[in-house]
């Protein structure tokens, strides 16, 4: 697909008026609109042919979509960690849910784990890193294997399923099969030529410095160049296939860009899709505009190559 579609384009123009408005807008940007989406939005229902559990640890709380034929299985299966978006501050919500469903649907049936890791300002870094790491621990101890588990996040997300990789490597612990990111920021620096020559364009974050990419010093207090915190700095030997997804429209261009190239020049098997005239996580539109389908379907390959 070399041009955006008619409901791209329109979805495009939609998200951002909506990320404009005073109010919604304001919310959106400084990542308040996340959390009261979580705190205030219906119980998901989820669908008949899955089951979700619940569990609580002693910090953070996790929920596991299974299919229902499958949920008294041992646990030997094929899994994905879903580590969800919201720039360390927003918290899971039932879009995430949806996209465990989805995950669950162009795998043919894996499960999905996903953590609702602690978030700032009042869990900084590293609290997200140790979550991540902590649900991950969690599979292996209840018998899925690394070469069964593939890392999925988006936007913030992205880079911490990164950022787990790269601290297993550098601490000797068994890599998953693959990574999937959507959109994913991985350059807390915002040194990428994007976040300038995006600025005008990115219907999301463009046209402010008031926005989650530009909030991110409640997060940290560490350097941002490190790695666990800016995994466009990481070193990319030894890592799994990978496939990294962005939108062309993005100020988080480069962060994608850069990976995949470090990614490359590391040895690594690493596919890069820039979606033209796409947006900010656009995959969370699921079926409702073909670029979206393109992707989840571009993930399901995906998948079936690493577990093959």
């Amino acid at each position: 697909m070399s041009e955006p579609s008619l409901r791209g384009r329109t979805a495009r123009g939609v998200v951002r008026v909506v990320n404009h408005l005073p109010v919604i807008g304001s919310m959106r940007m400084n990542g308040e609109l996340q959390n009261i989406k979580s705190e205030r939005e219906p119980e998901w229902k989820c669908p008949d042919h899955l089951r979700n559990m619940r569990m609580e640890t002693e910090l953070f709380s996790m929920e596991l979509l299974r299919p229902a034929e499958n949920f008294e299985e041992n646990r030997r299966r094929r899994v994905i960690l879903q580590l969800h978006g919201g720039g360390y501050y927003g918290r899971i919500h039932n879009t995430y849910r949806d996209a465990a469903a989805m995950y669950i649907e162009v795998s043919g049936g894996a499960d999905v784990l996903s953590p609702d890791y602690r978030v700032a300002p009042e869990h900084p870094y590293p609290a997200a890193l140790e979550d991540a790491l902590e649900a991950y621990k969690w599979l292996l101890e209840q018998d899925y294997l690394p070469e069964n588990t593939v890392f999925a996040g988006d936007s913030a997300g992205g880079g911490l399923a990164l950022a787990l990789g790269l601290y297993l490597k550098d601490h000797g612990l068994p890599m998953p099969a693959g990574i999937v990111t959507m959109s994913a920021w991985t350059d807390l620096t915002k040194s990428g030529d994007s976040y300038q020559e995006k600025f005008d364009e990115d219907p999301i974050f463009g046209g402010t410095r008031n926005s989650l990419v530009y909030k991110e010093g409640y997060y940290l207090d560490h350097d941002p160049m490190d790695p666990y915190i800016s995994p466009v700095n990481g070193d990319y030997r030894g890592f799994p296939p990978m496939l990294l997804q962005v939108g062309e429209q993005e100020m988080l261009l480069d962060d994608t860009l850069s990976v995949g190239q470090k990614a490359r020049f590391a040895g690594g098997r690493v596919r890069v899709h820039v979606y033209p005239g796409m947006f900010h996580i656009f995959q969370m539109g699921f079926t409702m505009w073909p670029e979206a389908r393109e992707a989840w379907r571009e993930i399901g390959q995906f998948l079936k190559i690493v577990w093959k």
